[in-house]
């Protein structure tokens, strides 16, 4: 059996396995498919996603019925400003019987982390979240303690209320690999959210998802993406585009001169290699097209463009400089 025949296999074996959990997902979830199609492509590239959204649009209680619906360890840290890094990663206990000290192990140890208001927490909490998140390790007195695979950080934040609320700092944010904007649902989707959820509370509804994979399954999915196949051109594409956040002048944008404060760095062409791979894998495709990196990038890039004040007097966010790239960088 040749080794295109053996993955598409496995793609297919994939896709049934993907169809269940968002089915699953789908029997208490109302609507929301664009954040749950982009924490599923977070979890097979195996980056860390930050969900942006007002109170009210399911972010928690999504990460949550994801979590129920993988048998896989699962832990929530609610962020507030009085919590210490040792509320996040633990910390060394005296005992004073036998005069030692023994490490009690935070909720980071866990295979998915839902981090609830993240920029809720104080400075010295955001440092502490660094190295678990790009290292996979955490250090605690002189012990450093590799975290379980697979491990990753399902964060929200409110964008609105700026009260007791502290800005991510730019190191930790580029430590997302993608930053999703979770709009209102729909007049449809509504409705039917008032007559699903009405006679039942959150708690109840989660508690009726029930495990549709598991961590085995997930790691081994996550060994298909170095397998989906990029052309040259696409991957030129890929470069082009993040390559034109630092200098748009050089790629022929016009419009853009002076909006641009810091560019992406070449980790955010990593990130999107991956994660339109990852996108195709869920399209029940072995290779990337153009599209899967043309619907990805506005998730990879908004957050790693730095706009400058220039851009804040006229209006213009990073979505907009995004979105005037994508459609000037030609697609192949």
């Amino acid at each position: 059996m040749s080794s295109t025949t053996q993955l598409d296999d496995r793609l297919a074996g994939f896709s049934r396995q993907t169809g269940k959990l968002v089915s699953e997902i789908g029997r208490v979830l109302v609507g929301q498919e664009t954040m749950v199609s982009r924490l599923l492509i977070g979890l097979l590239a195996g980056g860390h996603v930050l969900l942006e959204g007002v109170p009210g649009l399911a972010k928690t209680l999504t990460v949550r019925l994801l979590a129920r619906a993988i048998d896989t360890g699962f832990s929530r840290i609610q962020f507030t400003p009085d919590m210490l890094p040792s509320d996040v990663i633990g910390t060394e206990v005296f005992n004073p019987r036998d005069a030692t000290y023994s490490v009690k192990k935070g909720p980071i140890f866990s295979n998915l982390i839902l981090a609830d208001e993240i920029n809720r927490a104080p400075a010295k909490v955001q440092s502490a979240l660094l190295e678990a998140m790009q290292e996979r390790q955490v250090t605690i007195g002189d012990q450093t303690y590799v975290l379980d695979e697979p491990f990753l950080v399902l964060a929200t934040q409110n964008p609105l209320e700026q009260e007791g609320t502290y800005p991510l700092p730019e190191a930790q944010v580029d430590r997302f690999m993608l930053k999703i904007k979770v709009d209102y649902p729909t007049l449809d989707e509504e409705r039917k959210i008032v007559d699903r959820m009405a006679a039942e509370s959150n708690g109840q509804a989660v508690q009726e998802v029930q495990h549709v994979t598991g961590r085995d399954e997930l790691l081994e999915a996550r060994k298909m993406i170095d397998e989906v196949f990029a052309d040259d051109k696409v991957r030129n594409y890929i470069v082009d585009l993040v390559r034109a956040t630092r200098d748009p002048a050089g790629a022929n944008i016009d419009g853009l001169h002076g909006l641009i404060e810091v560019g992406a760095s070449p980790r955010a062409s990593i990130n999107l290699m991956r994660v339109a791979r990852a996108h195709a894998l869920l399209q029940g495709r072995s290779y990337v097209t153009p599209h899967d990196v043309k619907t990805l990038a506005p998730d990879v890039l908004r957050h790693r463009v730095v706009v400058s004040y220039e851009a804040e007097a006229e209006g213009k966010t990073s979505d907009d400089v995004v979105a005037t790239i994508l459609d000037s960088v030609m697609v192949p």
